[in-house]
């Protein structure tokens, strides 16, 4: 269960009735100013970091290896786009449980990222196998 979509309410609820409490209702002018305040803060830095994700392709990120590096169990998919600068592909279907998506880079690696309830849960990491073409090409070169 996740108890953040509880506490939160609750724990705004709890400072406005000890805003209240100990202030009157000058207390609850400013606790709710604060409170919607803080709520401001979070939707203009969702907008930020969707509004960077709209200028790039869907699914591309510059280094799959810098991100999967980068990448730890507990992130929010938020946090993921904004290291991304990119939405990823979705891989699973639409609104199930656990959310699969995928970032490319330009060297066709791929990293696969599993969320279960909007946090990262496992993460996956794949780079192309090397093409046989190319090692005689570079061993020709070479004087």
């Amino acid at each position: 269960m996740n108890f953040q979509r509880i506490l939160i309410p609750v724990a705004g609820v709890a400072v406005v009735l000890m805003a209240y409490r100990f202030y009157g209702w000058l207390g609850v002018v400013g606790s709710v100013g604060v409170l919607v305040f803080w709520l401001l803060l979070h939707f203009t830095r969702l907008l930020h970091i969707l509004k960077r994700a709209a200028n790039r392709p869907i699914g591309h990120v510059d280094s799959a290896v810098m991100l999967n590096a980068k990448l730890k169990p507990g992130m929010t998919l938020m946090h993921v786009v904004a290291m991304t600068r990119s939405l990823g592909v979705l891989q699973s279907p639409k609104a199930a449980q656990p959310e699969i998506y995928r970032w490319t880079d330009g060297s066709d690696s791929h990293l696969t990222c599993i969320f279960a309830s909007g946090k990262l849960a496992e993460h996956a990491m794949v780079r192309p196998a090397p093409q046989a073409a190319q090692a005689p090409e570079a061993a020709q070169a070479a004087p």
